[in-house]
């Protein structure tokens, strides 16, 4: 390694808006605030909020003229 082109290393925190505080190791001498982290994440905490495409889909269907067969199959046959 060539000696001053490579930034220092330092001990940073980095400090988040739920109050976890992280100790590592940047080449940050400051510390570092962030929005989220892995201890209030949904991802991680498994809080995460679903979310529903069922309107997407039937949206779609509607918009090409694409006939559901589970519909099909639960209405009676005009004919019958």
């Amino acid at each position: 390694m060539k000696r001053g082109v490579h930034p220092g290393y330092y001990n940073t925190k980095i400090v988040c808006v739920c109050g976890n505080v992280i100790e590592t190791r940047a080449t940050v001498k400051d510390t570092v605030h962030v929005e989220i982290c892995s201890n209030c994440h949904p991802f991680f905490t498994g809080k995460q909020k679903l979310v529903d495409t069922a309107g997407r889909i039937e949206r779609f269907r509607r918009k090409y003229g694409i006939k559901d067969k589970n519909a099909e199959a639960e209405t009676p046959a005009a004919g019958a």
